[in-house]
């Protein structure tokens, strides 16, 4: 009897070790219509997955140390950078991402950052004191979202905008964090596109965007102590989009952002006496943003010059403005002056390193690399660089995107993924593209990043193309890439997978349904499958923000558009397997769109894949959940995109 039983196990142990191994999924993670993925995908992908990145935070009041969003385990956490190359010392420690802090302004005692729970974006601010190393819920810590948090010129109080009302409206509230029962409200707005963009200089007045749509936002003076607010921008009716806006140092003006008489958003000034406004940039590309150095003297700005960024400086008191070099080719972002007025610090992100940090040295024009952020075992001369490709549409307008080549070892015409932007006015640029690079440098993949019409970075024009009744006409801007995939001796027009979030998820979606015939796959993360139920469901402090860009489905001629073009409405001639992502606390894009999507198109006979993190909101921060889709997407492409 014995000898029988040790053979039995004998034989069940031999049976059970002959059998592959594969990755479980967490207990967050909802899995439909996966297969089960075998370990050996984790092990190729390994080097390709542990890349992570840096971005600035912001700046010590007196030393010269810094904070920085960084990710050393599961999530992007707070840490302290004491000096160019340093040790990253850790300071938030959390389930959830901590991307943005600052230090309160005065001697740098204690830090203030906002967080959310599980992505559902109902941000509370939190006090974490230095010292003790204690973090304190500074707001309501319920279904509100705030944001926009900025201190005072005295450095004694903090203005930010709360949706704690009535979840809808975005109000404005000041603070002394050190003391959070001082809150109170100043100013009680309508809207949910309101936020704080500056404190006048003697801290009597703020400055703010009321955001309506892309292409249209207006400034607003408002007074602390009455509450009295001046509309400074938009009384004459006209569209015009602003950005990013600051008081000069004598608070006689402010530089500011904005598109108005032109095609692409300036810096300019203006005189808030005689509201007159002096132009400075004078070239034909976006600002994308600007800093003022503490004595006034002293302006950066950043242009998007086809995608790639260049950083300017001036001196105030003139007009003239200069390139500054030596900053590697790439994209730039939060540009901040030191208060010593010397060094600013900015975000730099290149299609072969991931986002680190630069100091440049406003006298020398030098940059200094602070941070070196770890590639995995990705070696960046073995890194696809992007380069620009353009094509005609169906109205001969002419549509670009960044072309990322496979390895030069593949041979023969080569598999291509259209991976498009969310937005839907974001814009694809020649960035990083992290464990991505695995699909050009293993899988023998080409990757195309189209901007269709409707995307930022092309002026005011190109951006409002695809509004309201336009919608598809962005659609038919991949219909026209597709022929020219067709057209290229190097690709494979047969083996086309089309992707994307967000908005792109629906532009997935959409070209699913219209070019079923010519592609082999698409894969949809959180993306819109019905506007109409999309506009119905959103959370309320965006709903009017999306209607002024999809259209509000209130109108009775809209709804039936909106329902005629959507991609649930046309679930029926999507024959190409599919793959939904979702994230189950998702504000924007709430989990239904991905359900409803997956159940029409099994009903329907289709191929689904459906994988859902119950603790994820708007796409996966969490870098195990991030994994677990990598790994099925490579599993999923290699059955139906490479086979």
């Amino acid at each position: 009897m014995k000898k029988w039983f040790f053979s039995f196990l004998l034989c069940s142990q031999m049976a059970l070790a002959q059998q592959p191994a594969v990755i479980a999924p967490g207990n967050n993670l909802i899995v439909d219509g996966i297969p089960s993925i075998p370990l050996s995908i984790k092990e190729e992908m390994q080097f390709y997955s542990e890349s992570r990145s840096a971005g600035f935070a912001g700046w010590h009041p007196i030393n010269r140390s810094m904070l920085i969003s960084t990710r050393f385990g599961n999530t992007n956490q707070l840490h302290q950078l004491a000096m160019p190359m340093g040790a990253r010392r850790q300071m938030t420690f959390f389930e959830d991402a901590v991307s943005s802090g600052s230090y309160e302004p005065l001697q740098g005692k204690y830090v203030i950052f906002s967080k959310d729970a599980g992505g559902n974006e109902f941000a509370q601010l939190y006090r974490l004191d230095l010292e003790t190393g204690k973090t304190v819920l500074i707001t309501d810590g319920g279904r509100s979202q705030n944001s926009s948090p900025l201190w005072s010129r005295s450095g004694k109080q903090m203005a930010y905008a709360s949706t704690k009302r009535n979840g809808a409206d975005r109000d404005i509230y000041i603070m002394d964090p050190a003391n959070p029962s001082s809150e109170k409200q100043v100013l009680q707005l309508k809207g949910g596109g309101w936020g704080v963009l500056d404190w006048s200089p003697d801290d009597k007045q703020l400055l703010l965007m009321e955001y309506i749509s892309a292409n249209e936002s207006r400034y607003w003076l408002a007074e602390i102590a009455t509450g009295a607010m001046e509309m400074l921008t938009g009384k004459d009716g006209k569209k015009v989009s602003y950005g990013q806006a600051k008081f000069a140092k004598d608070g006689r003006g402010i530089y500011f952002l904005s598109d108005q008489d032109f095609k692409f958003k300036r810096l300019a000034y203006m005189n808030l006496a005689s509201r007159s406004v002096d132009y400075i940039s004078k070239m034909n590309w976006d600002v994308d943003g600007f800093d003022l150095s503490e004595d006034g003297k002293q302006l950066v700005f950043i242009t998007n010059e086809a995608g790639q960024s260049v950083l300017y400086h001036l001196q105030t008191t003139g007009k003239a403005y200069s390139k500054i070099d030596g900053l590697p080719v790439g994209v730039y972002s939060r540009p901040d002056f030191h208060r010593n007025g010397k060094d600013i610090a900015l975000s730099v992100n290149t299609a072969r390193s991931a986002s680190d940090i630069y100091v440049v040295d406003i006298t020398t024009k030098k940059a200094e690399r602070w941070t070196e952020s770890e590639m995995g075992g990705m070696a960046p001369d073995q890194l696809s660089e992007p380069r620009l490709v353009t094509w005609k549409s169906f109205d001969g307008l002419e549509i670009s995107g960044f072309y990322y080549g496979a390895h030069p070892r593949f041979n023969g015409k080569r598999p291509v993924v259209i991976n498009i932007h969310g937005g839907p006015e974001g814009q694809s640029r020649p960035v990083f593209l992290g464990s991505n690079n695995f699909f050009l440098n293993e899988m023998g993949v080409v990757m195309i990043f189209p901007n269709v019409r409707g995307s930022a970075g092309f002026g005011k024009t190109f951006i409002a193309l695809d509004n309201g009744m336009k919608r598809e006409e962005s659609v038919k801007d991949i219909g026209a890439l597709l022929d020219w995939i067709a057209q290229q001796p190097e690709l494979d027009a047969s083996r086309v997978m089309v992707t994307g979030g967000s908005y792109g998820g629906y532009m997935t979606l959409a070209v699913a349904t219209h070019y079923n015939d010519r592609i082999r796959c698409g894969l949809d993360v959180v993306g819109i499958s019905n506007f109409n139920t999309f506009l119905k469901n959103t959370e309320s402090y965006r709903r009017d923000l999306r209607r002024v860009e999809y259209g509000d489905e209130r109108d009775t001629a809209m709804y039936a558009f909106l329902e005629k073009i959507s991609p649930l409405t046309n679930a029926g001639k999507i024959t190409k397997p599919l793959f939904i992502v979702q994230g189950g606390n998702d504000p924007r894009v709430p989990r239904t769109e991905a359900v409803q999507m997956a159940d029409k198109v099994k009903a329907n006979g289709g191929e689904v894949w459906y994988l859902e993190a119950k603790d994820e909101g708007h796409g996966f921060r969490k870098k195990a959940n991030a994994d677990f889709q990598r790994y099925a997407t490579v599993m999923f492409m290699r059955k139906y995109l490479l086979e």
